[in-house]
């Protein structure tokens, strides 16, 4: 990235190469250009293949590829316009706000969607963000409010800048992370709530804290279950903590969801099962949980905590907020009653809901306030005190949040889109090349899409046919026993104009991540 100067103003500007241009060099013409790059890929899939056979783990192995493809190609001088046009990589989710070129009807428009680096503080002063010149007004807002925000929490006695002893986050901003919980109908208090860096680190604190309460119960045997396919970092950490891992495999038929007779007859075969890990809306198959299904689920886990036996649900809220507001609303209104609140412990943060992702702005919620304070240790015990700038950015931004409502409808407008479209785009690309046995329609309510791919087809024959880089489904736990893994491919949303409506080549208009 340079700084063009134009007039006295610094532009920032993007893919453009830090190495002094040499003139000296021929480059080869646009179609040798296609074709140097397609052989490169086709090298790298012969190499990489073999790593992801031997275990290592998709998603990290995939990224690898495209980054070293990627790397290759401009030491190749290869153009950026032939890299978009032959790859799209999809191995990582979620919405890169620079990288962003929708604009639906007048520029700078409540359609222009190029401005939501703008809008969310993400955006230099004068970025150049693919024709749009954020003026940065809101980056620099932010850390105007830091600084506001450290004299409030100052005048309140609380200083950022030493140890924080139980190392959970300051009181403030705790109480307006509380507010925002009892707007979703969650009646809690600040003390009920922890802060976290991001989702998969306050999941992580939550089993630190309860493996350390189970301990201290004398408990030996506590088992985690883990519906599948389903995110597999939180195994991971259940591992990690000596928490015995019972993986249950959801069915199509059932749209990939547990269902309330499944789990019953679960939680009546193993005894030790203390802990559901529950993805409200599901990463990676896209799919929800409507109000009737949390209900039969939470009434199944209330029945046993009534008769003694205490299972807690650890619900993971991460795309609460990317789909329909009525929908994720009603499914909120199933955990709201004092007699399922009490077995429930929620995560939430706004990596997907406002594509801060970087940020790591996380949050947990526990429904019983003897519970939270018993799995403190899982945060007093991993660090000595959450970042001080970190917390006063992150209070920055929910004061942002607060005084522009519309934001998150932008971003579920931005996601709909990309839905819709992407969707439609995989079809069209079937109608040609016949590569998916089912292509899902989701729930309107994630940003990725989970679709089968045929017989013989994976994420590195697909990425050979069509530059799209997708993630095989064994890193979500896909069982291939059941269903094979390479036959389920995993990508995250964005639009593709190369394969228009009318099968013309076109250049890819964005490539997100």
């Amino acid at each position: 990235m340079w700084g063009a100067n134009e007039g006295g103003i610094m532009v920032i500007t993007h893919k453009i190469s830090m190495d002094s241009p040499n003139f000296s060099i021929t480059l080869p013409s646009i179609s040798e250009q296609h074709t140097i790059l397609r052989q490169l890929r086709h090298e790298l899939l012969l190499q990489y293949r073999p790593i992801l056979q031997q275990g290592a783990g998709p998603i990290r192995v995939m990224a690898r590829m495209v980054a070293e493809l990627e790397k290759r190609c401009r030491e190749l001088h290869i153009t950026e316009e032939v890299m978009q046009d032959e790859i799209v990589n999809r191995t990582i989710g979620d919405v890169n706000l620079r990288l962003i070129t929708e604009c639906e009807g007048e520029p700078g428009g409540p359609g222009d969607y190029r401005m939501m680096a703008e809008e969310l503080g993400i955006a230099l002063p004068n970025e150049d963000i693919n024709g749009y010149v954020a003026p940065g007004e809101t980056y620099l807002w932010l850390r105007n409010q830091m600084l506001e925000c450290e004299r409030l929490l100052l005048s309140e006695g609380f200083d950022l800048r030493i140890y924080d002893i139980l190392a959970v986050g300051n009181p403030i901003l705790r109480g307006w992370l509380a507010e925002e919980m009892q707007r979703r109908g969650i009646s809690v208090t600040r003390e009920q709530v922890y802060l976290g860096l991001g989702a998969m680190d306050s999941i992580n604190k939550v089993l630190c804290g309860l493996s350390q309460m189970y301990r201290e119960q004398g408990l030996t045997d506590v088992a985690v279950l883990f519906p599948e396919p389903g995110f597999n970092i939180p195994e991971w950490q259940a591992r990690s903590y000596g928490y015995r891992l019972l993986n249950y495999q959801t069915l199509p038929e059932d749209h990939f969801k547990i269902t309330a007779s499944q789990l019953e007859e679960l939680l009546e075969n193993d005894p030790h099962i203390r802990i559901i890990y529950l993805t409200v809306t599901n990463n990676p198959t896209t799919f929800a949980y409507s109000p009737t299904e949390l209900d039969a689920i939470n009434a199944v886990v209330s029945r046993y905590n009534a008769a003694g036996r205490e299972i807690f649900i650890l619900a993971d809220l991460a795309y609460i907020g990317t789909g329909k507001p009525e929908e994720d609303q009603a499914r909120m209104a199933t955990f709201t009653s004092p007699d399922v609140l009490r077995h429930c412990i929620f995560v939430s943060s706004l990596s997907k809901t406002h594509s801060l992702t970087g940020e790591r702005f996380g949050w947990v919620t526990v429904g019983r306030a003897d519970i939270a304070a018993a799995i403190a240790a899982g945060w007093s015990n991993s660090m000595a005190a959450l970042p001080a700038d970190w917390q006063l950015r992150y209070m920055a931004y929910v004061r942002l949040i607060r005084a522009r409502p519309w934001l998150v409808e932008k971003l579920r407008a931005l996601y709909k889109l990309r839905r819709q479209r992407f969707i439609a785009q995989l079809q069209h690309i079937d109608k040609e090349q016949h590569l998916f046995e089912h292509i899902f329609v989701d729930d309107d309510a994630t940003v990725y899409n989970w679709s089968q791919l045929r017989p013989g087809e994976d994420a590195f024959s697909l990425f050979e046919k069509t530059g799209i880089a997708g993630v095989t489904g064994e890193c979500f736990t896909w069982n291939i026993l059941l269903f094979p893994c390479a036959a389920h491919l995993f990508a995250s949303l964005t639009f593709i104009d190369r394969f228009n409506s009318v099968g013309k080549s076109q250049k890819i208009s964005e490539i997100v991540l």
